[in-house]
């Protein structure tokens, strides 16, 4: 049974709570800057210690810096976050954090920094914290290239995961696709294109013939995306393309379609005598299937009744998280219980101020229930 003072005890912290959102959205932490991102690891590490009494560890992996803190027990429950955004250095000149209607707006609040801001709040709220670790990463928004083995290692050795990352309208993520990401490269032959393109191999051509091929391996019916999104060719007006190149990514709902669609990518042939081409890339996150959730998503709903809150929704979504990884591997791992708002990565992005503390005090209880080892 949560109790029921939880909940009071969180709203009585609101004005806390935003404060501290305040101080991580203005300290910005943008994926690919590493200095930034040190200035605000050191924060982070200065709130922890206040909040939860004890200062994390600051994990170095290539350079680049990422908090833990490891819980004592057998078998904890971990809870991932991550510190980095999408937006770049200079972005809170000229958008700074505010709050007004009861919303909290600056860049990164709703992805992630607000649900960041409710798992230091849920743990402090727990009577013993030993049976949970913190992971805050700084690197999810560009696929965890270093993060990845970290939240890996954690979760092998935890019982459950749960993943304060933003919900849109408040519905918890129950299931993510997988993310594969690819470079097709197309080398060609330049000639003049006006005195002699008949003797160049001309790599745009090539790559416009592979383009539908691509987009038409996407399955609508299962849920599996293909989509060709940037494209560069050639080095100028007047000479026959040498080279071309097309980003690809892909989204699919199971381990299956996406294996398909790496195979059938890398089958690619050309279509153009001289052409030849290359595929870079390939699968980033594993798919972040249903069975995962369910048993979690079943004990957030009974909590979040029995703290009087609004019934949950859930949802399955196309984008990724380091869930995808948790998930994988087989570790009960729920998402998307952090803040409520809309508009990530978007210019606007905004998480709602009153949901904070119901969803710092339903993480809280779960956590609760989960280290306890109650059926």
């Amino acid at each position: 049974m949560a109790d029921p003072g939880l909940l009071l005890g969180l709203r009585q912290l609101e004005d806390s709570m935003l404060a501290v959102l305040e101080d991580l959205v203005m300290t910005e932490t943008p994926s690919d800057d590493l200095r930034l991102l040190r200035n605000g690891t050191r924060l982070l590490s200065g709130l922890v210690n206040r909040l939860l009494g004890e200062a994390p560890e600051t994990v170095e992996v290539d350079g680049r810096s990422h908090l833990r803190l490891r819980g004592s027990g057998d078998r904890p429950v971990l809870v991932v976050c991550h510190l980095d955004t999408v937006w770049p250095a200079g972005t809170t000149g000229r958008w700074p954090f505010a709050v007004a209607d009861g919303r909290a707006t600056g860049p990164g609040v709703f992805d992630m920094k607000a649900g960041l801001v409710q798992a230091l709040y849920a743990i402090s709220a727990l009577s013993r914290t030993d049976g949970v670790t913190l992971l805050v990463t700084t690197d999810e928004e560009i696929g965890s290239p270093t993060g990845r083995a970290l939240v890996e290692d954690e979760a092998r050795r935890s019982r459950a995961v749960l993943v304060p990352e933003p919900s849109a309208a408040g519905a918890l993520k129950t299931a993510r696709k997988g993310i594969s990401m690819y470079r097709l490269h197309v080398q060609g032959r330049a000639a003049h294109a006006g005195l002699e393109p008949e003797r160049g191999v001309n790599a745009l051509v090539e790559l416009a013939r592979q383009v539908p091929r691509i987009a038409d391996l996407g399955d609508a019916r299962l849920g599996t995306t293909v989509t060709p999104t940037t494209a560069t060719a050639g080095s100028s007006r007047n000479t026959v393309p040498a080279t071309a190149e097309a980003a690809i990514d892909v989204r699919a709902a199971t381990v299956a379609e996406q294996e398909r669609v790496h195979a059938e990518l890398a089958d690619l042939a050309p279509g153009t005598d001289g052409a030849v081409l290359r595929l870079e890339g390939g699968i980033n996150r594993p798919p972040f299937e249903p069975d995962a959730s369910a048993g979690l998503m079943t004990l957030a709903e009974r909590f979040a009744d029995e703290l009087g809150l609004a019934p949950l929704r859930q949802a399955s979504v196309g984008g990724g998280s380091d869930g995808n990884f948790t998930a994988a591997l087989g570790v009960p791992t729920l998402d998307g219980i952090g803040a409520v708002g809309d508009h990530a990565h978007a210019e606007g992005e905004y998480s709602l101020t009153a949901p904070m503390s119901e969803r710092a005090a339903l993480l809280c209880a779960l956590i609760d229930h989960l280290t306890e080892d109650k059926p």
